[in-house]
C-alpha cells in the first residue's frame, strides 16, 4: 500500500513519465511473482490479483497521460485481465474509467463512452455516490467532444448530486481519495464546455477548480491552467489568455506532453487570432526560449 500511494504521490507531481510507467509495471510484476508461488488462500490470490491490476493501471495511467497511446492499448489488456481475476469492482472500476480517458484523448468518443458505461454499470457505483460522480464527470467531457451540450448539462448535474450525497468519512480507494473532489468534477465540466466552445463557462469553471485544487495537484494544477489559456482566447482576451499560459512552470510546459501538446495548440490558436500582434510575438520567444532552456 506504501509503495502504490508513493506512486499515486508521484503521478500527480510529474505526470505522464515513462519512469513512472516502469515503476509502476514492475511493481505489478512483483505482485505477480507472489501469486505464481502457489498456496495462498482465495482471498490472498485475489488481493494480489487486485494489487497487480492497480499497478498496471497506473503504468496505463502514464502512458495515457504521456500520450503514448499503444503502450496505454497494452497496459488496459492487461489490466483488465488481471482486475476480472481479482473480482475487485473498485480497481475494475478504475481501468475501465481509464480507458474510456484513452479513447477520448484517441478522439474516438464513441469507444470513450462504451468503456465509461461499463465503469458507470459496476455495482460500485450504486453502493458508493463518489464512483458513481466520477463516471457521470468523464461522462460529460466525453460528451463535450460529441458536442451534445444538453447532455453534458445533465450528467454534470448528476456527477455534482451524486458528490454532494458522498459521505466523506467512507473508506475509498487511496487512489480515488487523491484525486477526485469538487475540483476534478469541475475541471471535467471546464474540459467538457471547452470542447463546446462555451468560453465563458470554461472559465468559471477553470476558477474554481483553481482555487479548490489541492497543493499536491502539480500535473492537474498546470493542465488546468492551460484549458484556462484556450478559454480566455476563445473569448478574444489574448493578453490574459497568454499571461495565464506564461504562469505554467516551464518545466511542466517542456517535459509534461499533454501539457506540451496544449500550450503547442494555444500558440497555433494565438496565431490564428492575432498573427501581427506584439503579444503574438512575446509568446514566441517564451516558447521558444522555454524549448531551447529544455535542450
Amino acid at each position: 500500500m506504501s509503495k502504490f500511494s508513493a506512486l499515486i504521490a508521484s503521478d500527480h507531481r510529474y505526470g505522464g513519465q515513462i519512469t513512472i510507467e516502469a515503476q509502476a509495471s514492475a511493481l505489478a510484476g512483483e505482485a505477480l511473482a507472489l501469486q505464481a508461488r502457489g498456496g495462498a488462500s482465495q482471498r490472498v490470490r485475489g488481493a494480489l490479483y487486485a494489487c497487480a491490476a492497480s499497478f498496471t493501471s497506473s503504468a496505463m495511467w502514464a502512458a495515457i497521460d504521456g500520450r503514448r497511446f499503444d503502450e496505454a492499448q497494452h497496459y488496459f489488456d492487461r489490466a483488465s485481465s488481471l482486475a476480472a481475476m481479482s473480482g475487485d469492482p473498485a480497481i475494475q472500476f478504475r481501468i475501465w474509467s481509464h480507458a474510456s480517458s484513452l479513447y477520448r484523448h484517441l478522439g474516438r468518443p464513441a469507444d470513450a463512452l462504451a468503456a465509461n458505461d461499463v465503469a458507470r454499470n459496476l455495482p460500485v457505483t450504486r453502493r458508493d455516490p463518489m464512483f458513481a460522480s466520477l463516471g457521470h464527470a468523464r461522462h460529460a467531457a466525453i460528451y463535450g467532444l460529441t458536442g451534445n451540450a444538453t447532455a453534458v448539462r445533465r450528467v454534470l448535474a448528476h456527477a455534482q448530486e451524486a458528490l454532494d450525497r458522498a459521505d466523506p468519512q467512507e473508506h475509498r480507494p487511496v487512489w480515488l481519495n487523491a484525486f477526485y473532489d469538487q475540483a476534478e468534477l469541475e475541471s471535467l465540466a471546464l474540459a467538457a464546455n471547452l470542447s463546446l466552445g462555451n468560453f465563458e463557462q470554461a472559465e468559471a469553471h477553470a476558477h474554481r477548480s483553481l482555487a479548490l485544487l489541492r497543493p499536491h495537484m502539480h500535473r492537474t494544477r498546470a493542465i488546468t491552467t492551460a484549458r484556462l489559456a484556450h478559454a480566455q482566447l476563445g473569448q478574444g482576451d489574448v493578453e490574459p489568455a497568454i499571461a495565464t499560459a506564461m504562469s505554467i512552470p516551464a518545466d511542466v510546459f517542456t517535459r509534461h506532453p499533454r501539457v506540451t501538446r496544449m500550450l503547442g495548440n494555444f500558440g497555433i490558436k494565438l496565431h490564428a487570432a492575432a498573427p501581427s500582434s506584439s503579444l503574438t510575438c512575446t509568446w514566441d520567444q517564451y516558447a521558444h526560449d522555454s524549448r531551447r532552456n529544455k535542450a
